[in-house]
């Protein structure tokens, strides 16, 4: 496995290793033993599993606020994906600031999300899977978003034509006058 840290601190890339031959490939995509070699110790309790049927369609920017913030372990199953994480821990260096791979069923890379961070993610073709690991378990109380196209953060989505959304990213509010539950320095 291989881990990689990103320009902003605690968002992690990862590699697992691949072992492939004619009939394809086998590979570990998750093993607490090898992460905590890492100094990644995370006890995930839900798996969250989402097919996008087409191109250009967008999920985000999400959080969980706490008591049931959530750190992600996001990969893609099938298809090709852009990934995306931004920093919204009050106080941070890095705040407003975002990170994105492409990460596709082939190259078999996954991004690593702490609690603190927005959380989206663009298709990039079609019938994309996206799956990942979370820390603690969906509370739709404590559900948010905040705008994809927000100018403030500037995410390149590389989008090719307007962007398919559901009504609740659509909707959502501007990073200014966002009071961020999450603080930089305090894992909660």
């Amino acid at each position: 496995m291989q881990v990689t840290q990103t320009a902003l601190p605690g968002v992690l890339l990862l590699k697992p290793a691949r072992f492939g031959d004619a009939r394809g490939f086998f590979s570990e995509s998750w093993n607490r033993k090898t992460l905590a070699e890492h100094g990644i110790a995370l006890d995930f309790v839900q798996d969250n599993h989402s097919i996008s049927a087409a191109v250009g369609t967008v999920r985000g920017l999400h959080f969980q606020t706490p008591p049931h913030a959530q750190d992600k372990l996001v990969r893609c199953g099938q298809g090709a994906l852009f990934d995306v994480a931004v920093d919204i821990r009050k106080g941070s260096p890095t705040y407003g600031q975002w990170v994105g791979y492409d990460l596709t069923a082939e190259n078999g890379l996954q991004l690593l999300i702490p609690k603190g961070f927005l959380h989206g993610f663009v298709t990039h073709a079609p019938d994309t899977e996206i799956i990942y690991k979370c820390t603690d378990y969906y509370a739709p109380e404590c559900d948010g978003a905040l705008r994809f196209d927000d100018p403030d953060i500037g995410i390149d989505w590389g989008l090719n034509g307007e962007p398919i959304l559901s009504d609740k990213d659509a909707t959502a509010p501007l990073l200014a006058g966002f009071d961020s539950p999450f603080t930089y320095g305090n894992s909660a």
